[in-house]
């Protein structure tokens, strides 16, 4: 949690992950990160709910990003984009978490 002193938004960019643990990033560690975001000045979450992992792992993770928006009242963005329009849903999605 050290690595996140001063950050406003955090984008957890993993759906395309790739090795043997990989998809628990999508899972524990990630539903672990958001119960910990609530202590800290860290203002917004954006995840990656597309890649090339499969569909039920990366829904898994984008279902933990809601119910901690509505549990702890972390502003989230999902990333559902394309890979042609990432970047700019990417950007879209850090911007309407700072405004």
């Amino acid at each position: 949690m050290e690595a996140i002193a001063g950050v406003t938004i955090v984008v957890w960019l993993l759906g395309s992950a790739s090795g043997e643990r990989a998809e628990e990033l999508h899972a524990g560690r990630l539903r672990m990160l958001c119960e910990k975001l609530v202590d800290t000045h860290v203002r917004g979450l954006v995840y990656e709910g597309t890649g090339s992992l499969p569909d039920e792992v990366l829904a898994g993770g984008a279902e933990i990003v809601r119910r901690a928006a509505a549990t702890w009242n972390i502003p989230v963005e999902v990333l559902d984009a394309p890979c042609e329009d990432w970047l700019p849903a990417a950007v879209a999605a850090v911007e309407a978490l700072l405004s």
